[in-house]
């Protein structure tokens, strides 16, 4: 715990880029006192609106929230929602300079209707074809202008246009040039581009169904299981082991909800984690927690299973508040005694 605490300290030390789909989280609050006669549905009077960074922008927004430096790239549209996310990054001093718009892209929304502490329901509004080439190119030239300015990047990959193949290609080769600590939170379809990474932190859902997407795609390197049901901890220790190998990384942290995580790393070990959440409230937004935290803890010379821990805690603090959330050193610290 000692040493945990004085990483800790450190993790506002970091300068992180964060590259990936950027998201506009809208909450509506109200109550529910009737149904609608139009509809076997809740009626919520509405009595207020707010609006937080998600996605890609949600781990920026982690990130400085332990005090950080850290450089946002993506792409809004060209639509008030734009605006609104662009003046919370800006309020929270998250550098902007790697953002771009694409006119005819929608910026990318959710918003969540809440009756107390109960969601009614979700609205998306979003594009997911890929990016034009111009744009791509765009925010790799940032990317690659400015590269010495970071001490490790964070792919977010919610499939919404702004990774793909062409793009991690050139900036994985980019960051191992620079000897850069990558980090990425995946796409279950979009395992296979990320060969050679530091490590990534996909959960439970993820893992199984990237092992299912790879085993089929790749018969040289044909995973070994077959099952379609769901995975028991044995099925995970076993893709989690094979999907370290298959991409190269040096480690892999799966998150297992109320499980825990799993930490998988090169020399071979695996480290169950138990959970440390005192109470549960909302998961969203938990994968970007761990994902910021353990980015961090590695930039602060923690090793991956301190980093591991470090997250785990963070994570446990973010999930007993309601929404998208963040935690601080501060409240990191207190948890950790």
């Amino acid at each position: 715990m000692k040493n945990l605490k004085e990483i800790v300290r450190r993790l506002n030390k970091a300068r992180i880029l964060v590259i990936g789909d950027l998201i506009l989280d809208e909450y509506i609050w109200g109550k529910v006192e009737r149904i609608s006669p139009e509809a076997p549905v809740p009626v919520v009077w509405a009595n207020k609106r707010t609006h937080v960074p998600g996605g890609a922008a949600n781990v920026a927004n982690n990130i400085r929230s332990f005090g950080a430096e850290v450089y946002l790239a993506g792409v809004t549209g060209g639509d008030a929602n734009a605006k609104i996310l662009l003046a919370e990054l800006k309020k929270n001093k998250i550098n902007t300079e790697g953002i771009f718009v694409e006119p005819q892209r929608y910026t990318t929304v959710k918003t969540r209707i809440i009756a107390g502490h109960q969601q009614v329901v979700r609205v998306d509004w979003e594009h997911t074809e890929p990016l034009i080439k111009t744009t791509t190119q765009r925010i790799f030239n940032f990317i690659k202008d400015n590269i010495d300015n970071f001490d490790a990047i964070i792919i977010e990959d919610y499939g919404k246009g702004v990774i793909n193949a062409q793009v991690l290609a050139g900036l994985i080769l980019l960051a191992q040039a620079h000897k850069k600590i990558v980090t990425v939170d995946p796409k279950e379809d979009h395992f296979q581009y990320y060969r050679q990474v530091t490590s990534i932190t996909p959960n439970r859902k993820e893992l199984e169904n990237a092992v299912r997407n790879l085993k089929i795609k790749d018969k040289k390197n044909r995973l070994k299981l077959e099952s379609d049901k769901l995975f028991t901890d044995k099925d995970i220790d076993a893709a989690g082991k094979q999907i370290l190998e298959y991409l190269g990384l040096e480690s892999l942290l799966v998150t297992l909800g109320e499980q825990g995580m799993k930490l998988f790393e090169k020399n071979g070990a695996i480290t169950h984690i138990p959970t440390v959440a005192q109470e549960v409230f909302d998961v969203s937004g938990a994968g970007d927690t761990v994902i910021s935290t353990f980015t961090l803890g590695l930039c602060g010379g923690a090793s991956r299973l301190e980093a591991a821990h470090i997250a785990n805690y963070a994570a446990g603090i973010v999930v007993g508040k309601i929404g998208t959330a963040t935690t601080t050193r501060e409240e990191l610290l207190k948890r950790l005694g």
